[in-house]
């Protein structure tokens, strides 16, 4: 007898060994609708599978919507797929950096593409008024952006290290006194900026605080990326770096008080 309900596997992880699923993040659907997603033991997979419901892998696109991967197969007790897919780990507190005008595309992109990886702890456009760093960092704290952030990704387009708001979230993420740690930082080359896909690395492209963070090893430095495992990796590389906060570059560099070089 067939299974009419169909599910989607999302996230997942292995036990020990590394050849047995251990648990899978899983979507429901009868056809027309589609459940919140659960997390389910292996022994669930393989019941589901027992009563010939179809699995399949699904991943998000570039406009946030859910889209139908491969098929799982089922043999000799193992479960066979062809795409990648993220971990099935806890979901970090991220603030998302970058200069609105330029690379808003960018940002939406990441939250469609990224959403359900990351909790967001995002700034949305005129969210917070403050003109001066204090007070923009002390609404950070208060509205419990910051807070307890883990992981800030900054995306790096061509225009980004003349923004003074960039600066000042960077500064707030490397505060110790914001949270109780501080957070990870992740740079993400966008396109439009020349070191982007390059073998040679231009620091005064880059955000001063943010270009000190790479050369001292505390903050990650990587492309763009579509691929959601890819940048699960990235995200859980900047988290891991919390551990070697005396890399950190802070205190020392004055907070932009202007908007430079437009």
């Amino acid at each position: 007898m067939t299974n009419n309900i169909e599910y989607f596997v999302t996230k997942l992880t292995f036990r020990e060994d590394e050849d047995l699923i251990k648990d899978v993040f899983v979507y429901e659907s009868d056809g027309h609708n589609l459940s919140d997603g659960e997390v389910h033991p292996r022994h669930w997979l393989v019941n589901r599978t027992e009563m010939n419901s179809q699995i399949s892998t699904m991943k998000r696109n570039e406009k946030g919507k859910w889209i139908r991967g491969d098929v799982f197969t089922y043999t000799d007790g193992l479960y066979r797929w062809n795409s990648r897919i993220p971990e099935n780990i806890a979901k970090r507190k991220a603030f998302v950096s970058y200069y609105h005008r330029d690379d808003q595309a960018y940002r939406e992109r990441f939250e469609n593409l990224f959403g359900d990886l990351v909790i967001s702890k995002s700034v949305i456009d005129g969210d917070i008024n403050s003109d001066n760093s204090a007070g923009y960092i002390k609404e950070l704290i208060q509205k419990e952006y910051l807070l307890d952030t883990t992981v800030l990704i900054i995306l790096i387009g061509a225009k980004t290290r003349y923004r003074k708001h960039v600066d000042w979230e960077l500064a707030g993420a490397l505060n110790y006194k914001i949270g109780d740690k501080y957070a990870g930082v992740l740079g993400l080359f966008l396109p439009s900026h020349p070191n982007y896909g390059s073998d040679k690395y231009m620091s005064d492209l880059v955000p001063g605080r943010l270009s000190a963070n790479f050369k001292s090893g505390y903050a990650i430095a990587r492309d763009w990326t579509d691929d959601r495992v890819t940048m699960q990796g990235y995200i859980e590389n900047a988290f891991a770096k919390r551990s070697e906060s005396d890399k950190i570059i802070n205190l020392s560099i004055p907070q932009m008080q202007r908007n430079t070089g437009e």
